[in-house]
């Protein structure tokens, strides 16, 4: 552990500094230290325990910016590298060139700029010997900020080159702070873009305002708490929420929150604009389609300028970032009507049960969410299942609507509904019209390899198919057809089992029983 108190005081009255007033020399224990306070960490290095008593004295009063400082001691080489170690965020290093070694503290300085890589650190050397290590010597060739002769060295004179010393550490971790932080707003703007859902998105928001607002402030780590929103015809909606409001509950955004951070809220909404607080900010973002969406940070530390100005630039990338998705998401919503309006015509055309693509679309979104499909991969599938029989539009009515058994030749045609599917669809370039002509063309390929039109086998059938495949055929058999009676549920189970590894893969059969009240209540629901 540091050592944060001082050594005992030597019995002599001869101290290493210039006198230029008296200095009492009782009660020479550090000052401590208020944790809120977040104070300047000193680092003391030097072999002689009077330099240490008389720096501790200079300084226990002393505050920079209202932050007062905290001494760690240390009398040798080895201390020292400890004590950066330790303290990474250290402002200055008080550093004597004379230790274990004539060259110790020189040796000292090249560690921690060409080892430790810690440009911030402002190093101040104090010798006792000038005459062995010349100032213009050490100034030019070592990486230092102040030299300093001991046995002229003032109370003012270490006063000074304090401040000075804490300006520069101060001003260099400003512009370390604002480089980090447009390099988080440029890493985090392409992930802003990419298609995602709305939680997905606002859970990234926070995350990277969350960043921006915690930026290290002077070896000050902040964590704050935050709550993405939207207002829509008065309604509230809570879609993402981190640190203390994770786990908050309530019905309502009221309930979730105290009154003072409501009250917050409530100025920001009213106002309809972003509003910094001291230690809070609340985002406001409308979408081109009118939607109200806001950002609540509740941060442990005051906001800064420098966080002010990062927050400011991110949130210009978070407006697009939302026109962008709720743009997306229109586009996605005109295409899937596209596509469920599609297999309705084909239904209608098929003479087969109502809703049977809509229910087909929620039976493989349901599947694919439990086999572990990611949720974009689940959505596309969601959108582009209704499509599977898309190929019937090519197929004559006299074979589609037979009632009896149908002959070879017919039920080739029948067959060729996944080919002709599959054409229609296969030279798009939208993702949901590629995954359609997949679906088309592979939907009634079997696990072992004895479904048309190509023979495909186990994973040589695209997931999208393999789960679509059960959803189609289950809905088939529990519903009327033009050519036979709806199934019993048991008898329908019982099939299922036995084609379990046959026609099915057996895990989506699985996930299919795991599941079945589930099914059943969709079934029920269209």
């Amino acid at each position: 552990m540091p050592n944060r108190v001082n050594p005992p005081i030597p019995d002599t009255d001869e101290l290493l500094f210039a006198d230029e007033e008296s200095l009492p020399l009782s009660d020479m224990t550090a000052k401590s230290i208020r944790t809120h306070e977040f104070p300047w960490k000193i680092l003391v290095v030097d072999d002689d325990i009077e330099v240490h008593a008389i720096t501790n004295l200079i300084l226990r009063d002393f505050s920079f910016e209202g932050r007062p400082v905290e001494l760690f001691c240390g009398h040798s080489g080895s201390d020292a590298r400890r004590l950066l170690q330790e303290h990474p965020d250290a402002a200055i290093l008080l550093l004597d060139v004379v230790m274990e070694t004539e060259s110790a503290g020189l040796e000292m300085v090249r560690y921690v700029r060409n080892e430790l890589i810690n440009p911030y650190i402002r190093i101040i050397l104090r010798t006792g010997q000038p005459g062995y290590a010349p100032e213009e010597k050490i100034i030019v060739e070592y990486d230092i900020n102040d030299y300093k002769d001991k046995a002229s060295l003032s109370k003012q004179q270490l006063t000074t080159s304090i401040i000075a010393s804490l300006r520069s550490y101060r001003d260099l971790r400003a512009l370390e702070n604002t480089r980090k932080g447009l390099k988080k707003i440029i890493d985090a703007t392409a992930d802003l873009f990419e298609p995602c859902s709305l939680k997905t998105l606002a859970s990234g928001i926070l995350t990277q305002l969350a960043s921006l607002i915690g930026l290290e402030q002077q070896g000050i780590q902040s964590q704050s708490s935050c709550l993405a929103f939207s207002e829509r015809r008065g309604k509230i909606n809570v879609y993402a929420k981190s640190g203390r409001f994770e786990h908050s509950v309530g019905t309502s955004l009221e309930q979730m929150v105290c009154q003072e951070t409501f009250e917050k809220i409530s100025e920001g909404m009213k106002a309809k604009k972003s509003l910094f607080f001291e230690h809070d900010y609340l985002g406001y973002f409308q979408s081109k389609l009118g939607i109200e969406n806001f950002i609540f940070m509740e941060g442990t530390q005051p906001i800064g300028q420098i966080e002010k100005n990062l927050l400011e630039i991110f949130s210009a990338n978070i407006s697009f970032a939302f026109d962008n998705l709720f743009l997306n998401r229109e586009i996605l919503n005109t295409q899937r009507d596209v596509t469920f309006t599609l297999g309705e015509v084909i239904e209608v055309r098929s003479q087969e049960a109502g809703h049977h693509v809509r229910r087909v679309a929620m039976y493989s979104k349901l599947l694919a969410a439990k086999f572990g499909l990611s949720e974009a991969d689940t959505e596309l599938l969601f959108m582009a299942s209704p499509l599977h029989d898309l190929g019937k539009i090519g197929i004559p009515d006299h074979i589609l609507h037979k009632p009896d058994k149908l002959d070879p030749k017919e039920f080739a045609i029948i067959q060729s509904h996944a080919t002709i599917g599959y054409d229609i669809l296969k030279k798009s370039e939208r993702s949901i019209l590629k995954a359609g002509a997949i679906i088309a063309h592979q939907h009634h390929e079997k696990w072992n390899g004895q479904g048309y039109p190509n023979g495909l086998h186990g994973e040589q059938i695209h997931i999208f198919a393999r789960i679509t495949a059960i959803a189609d055929v289950f809905d088939a058999l529990i519903d009327d057809r033009c050519y036979r009676k709806a199934w019993q549920l048991d008898r329908v189970l019982a099939l299922f089992e036995e084609e379990k590894g046959q026609h099915f893969e057996p895990r989506l059969i699985e996930i299919f029983f795991e599941n079945l009240e589930e099914i059943l209540e969709i079934k029920k629901n269209l």
